[in-house]
């Protein structure tokens, strides 16, 4: 037996992961999206609990994966129909292929029912921009809307 790192694995969350899920996402925000967001949207989606509600009413209604490692959740995705609707990944946690992994598993869960599926992200999170492209997706239109503006990213199955 390995006494180091165990490999990280995707399983689909369960009621009992509300609570791990909710904190990740809020940690997530509060480190990740000031940059971008600014202080003032990210202390209102935090505060406001939009945060928790969100994470909540997807894990009701499925479509939610955890990324485990060493018994910890360390990430996690909501899939919405053909839509990575979230995903994140600890900030104690990234640059080490975590993101990758959970996203080729969204990938494949998604493109296995839909011919495309789509993302969206914030124009500004050059990161998670960066991080799209590395892996493949296609940078789409720009969305206006109700709240910031966010771009959109699509890719398709082997078919396409």
């Amino acid at each position: 037996m390995s006494t180091g790192q165990h490999r990280p694995t995707v399983r689909p969350a369960t009621g009992e992961d509300l609570g791990d899920l909710q904190a990740l996402a809020r940690r997530t925000i509060d480190t990740c999206y000031r940059g971008f967001l600014g202080d003032e949207a990210v202390d209102w989606f935090i505060g406001s609990g939009a945060s928790d509600a969100h994470v909540k009413t997807h894990l009701e209604r499925g479509g939610v994966h955890c990324l485990t490692q060493d018994g910890r959740i360390v990430g996690f995705s909501l899939l919405d129909g053909s839509t990575v609707d979230l995903m994140m990944v600890d900030p104690d946690h990234h640059r080490r292929g975590l993101g990758r992994l959970l996203l080729r598993h969204a990938e494949e869960t998604l493109l296995a029912r839909y011919p495309s599926i789509r993302l969206e992200t914030f124009p500004d999170n050059t990161r998670a921009m960066s991080f799209y492209g590395a892996c493949g997706w296609v940078l789409g239109d720009r969305l206006e809307g109700e709240g910031p503006a966010k771009v959109e990213y699509t890719k398709g199955g082997t078919a396409g």
